[in-house]
């Protein structure tokens, strides 16, 4: 699967869709209808119309092989997140990631079990510049 997030600016209804096609895997578009329709009412037409824009803009590939067509993900989750998460990272915060996580951690009562995680991945950070 060919990254092709450096371009690739994802709307929130697209990112609906990725989500839904991330978590179960190729479906239709009646099957992902459904599924974005049970946080909020979304008329099939819709649905389709952004999945084809999502397929000329490059963020999804359709098998046209089967009476129904199959859509797919032709970007990965963890690449949408990192490059959304830049963009963010720049423009929200100016490139600063403490503000970021300062930010984060200053909003709402983090659990232990998220502040451990968080130790331990600064404990990982902290050996790899070793």
């Amino acid at each position: 699967m060919a990254e092709k997030t450096n371009n690739i600016k994802p709307t929130e209804s697209e990112l609906e869709i990725l989500q839904v096609l991330w978590q179960h895997g190729p479906n239709t578009v009646r099957f992902v209808n459904d599924e974005l329709s049970k946080a909020k009412e979304t008329g099939y037409t819709t649905t389709l119309k952004l999945m084809q824009i999502m397929h000329e803009k490059g963020m999804v590939n359709r098998d046209e092989s089967g009476r129904s067509h199959i859509y797919s993900a032709a970007i990965t989750e963890t690449a949408t997140q990192k490059q959304l998460l830049d963009r963010f990272l720049d423009t929200a915060f100016r490139g600063s990631a403490l503000k970021l996580v300062m930010q984060a951690l200053g909003n709402k009562k983090t659990s232990q079990q998220d502040l451990n995680e968080i130790r331990n991945l600064l404990d990982n950070l902290k050996k790899d510049e070793k």
